[in-house]
């Protein structure tokens, strides 16, 4: 049993992990539609406060909600492009009703999804975990230059935050002790923004300029509209975040040492269908089990769900209190991708544990393996190579993990089926 000090210390490290793709949805898609600084800041709040109250219902769990996992509800990544595209076309309050739709499929389709996890055997999990981590690798990559299209991109001083971060976490945990070594992270963090602050490259006018109280409004951006192209666009959205939470589910159950079951996942997705409604109600957005809080469990070994209860209340504070949520943006992103670098490298890591349960000496192991990983990374560092295809196949097929998943998937039931036909016909043989 943890401390309460302690397990919010520990919660603080989780929301420092997610935090930036937390922020940074609501500010591309605010920019995008060039919304005023006064909607693009309620956009955030209403995200935090949102994320924090699904995390925490997420960890808890009751009979049907929640897959009582410590897992970390955020905003994806897939919805960014539909979401400007549906508004664009026709308006917020359009983007919403579609959201508030989805998420009612979601919690429809769980029991459905969940009859399919006997797809997923050993090699499809570890295959699917990997790509996971080594998809995410670029994220890290190009933040630790500076954030992609960012002015100083790949400048020295950001190549040495980013190193001295990734350098401060590695030698605490390599030498610190107990509870020090838990809060690597938060600590690269930290000495990280200190010495970005002495560059004179961390600037405190958006602390000075959010407000200190903000509360999520139902429908700020006026009552739901249906669309029933926008509510398809939305629902494939939510099809792949299924996907992509599933490996997540996965990789939580190798960081924890424990076996996920098909209940587990079923109320774990659930959940993510009650979280992506509520985001539809307060305006928010889309949610998913994000990957970066893997890593952080696999590099610190804490598996309390304890930490993740802290982390979701910590972001519900964030979310009523704009002026702190402000504070934690200062951090440079040279800062956050040297801390990704670890924890998305554990992530690939961890993938690669799950693989050396297998037997990859088997031709059909290799393959698998082999191709999913191959496509899946292909498909992440290379999107523009579906740019041609219509916009729901491009959707699909530019994320890495879905497209991983399912030549690993697929593969696992041509090579393994044909296995069993031909072990089959060779023992009718002999007989």
């Amino acid at each position: 049993m943890l401390s309460k000090q302690k397990a919010f210390t520990l919660g603080f490290q989780h929301v420092m992990a997610m935090y930036a793709g937390a922020v940074v949805v609501p500010l591309i898609i605010g920019g995008a539609l060039k919304l005023t600084p006064t909607q693009i800041a309620y956009l955030i709040a209403a995200d935090l406060f949102t994320c924090g109250i699904a995390t925490i219902l997420q960890s808890m769990g009751t009979k049907y909600f929640g897959s009582r996992l410590p897992v970390v509800l955020g905003c994806t990544f897939t919805a960014v492009g539909p979401i400007i595209a549906i508004a664009s076309s026709s308006n917020l309050a359009t983007v919403y009703g579609s959201i508030i739709i989805s998420g009612l499929f979601v919690i429809l389709a769980a029991p459905l999804y969940g009859k399919l996890l006997k797809f997923f055997p050993t090699i499809v999990t570890g295959s699917v975990v990997t790509i996971i981590g080594l998809s995410l690798i670029p994220v890290a990559m190009n933040n630790a230059a500076g954030g992609q299209g960012s002015k100083d991109f790949g400048q020295v001083h950001n190549l040495l935050l980013a190193l001295l971060t990734l350098v401060v976490i590695l030698v605490v945990n390599r030498w610190a002790k107990g509870f020090l070594r838990t809060i690597s992270v938060l600590i690269g963090l930290v000495v990280g923004t200190v010495a970005g602050y002495a560059m004179g490259i961390v600037h405190f006018s958006s602390v000075a300029e959010a407000s200190w109280f903000s509360i999520a409004k139902p429908f700020y951006f006026g009552a739901p509209q249906l669309n029933i192209t926008a509510i398809i666009t939305m629902i494939i959205v939510c099809i792949v975040s299924m996907v992509e939470s599933t490996g997540v589910y996965f990789a939580v159950g190798k960081a924890t040492d424990q076996k996920v079951e098909e209940k587990q996942i079923v109320n774990g997705l659930r959940s993510e269908g009650l979280a992506i409604l509520l985001g539809g109600i307060f305006n928010a957005f889309p949610y998913t089990a994000f990957s970066q809080n893997v890593g952080l469990i696999t590099l610190t070994k804490v598996k309390s769900r304890q930490v993740i209860y802290a982390a979701g209340g910590i972001m519900v504070v964030l979310g009523l209190l704009p002026k702190l949520a402000a504070l934690t943006t200062v951090i440079p992103n040279a800062v956050l991708g040297g801390a990704m670098i670890v924890m998305f490298g554990s992530v690939a890591a961890a993938g690669i544990s799950i693989l050396s349960e297998v037997d990859l000496g088997k031709g059909e192991n290799l393959l698998i393996a082999a191709c999913s990983i191959a496509v899946g990374l292909g498909s992440a560092t290379l999107p523009q190579m579906f740019d041609q295809l219509p916009n729901f196949l491009k959707m699909l097929m530019q994320n890495g993990i879905v497209t991983g998943s399912l030549t690993a998937i697929i593969l696992n039931l041509c090579l393994t089926s044909r296995k069993a036909v031909v072990e089959v016909n060779t023992s009718q043989k002999v007989s």
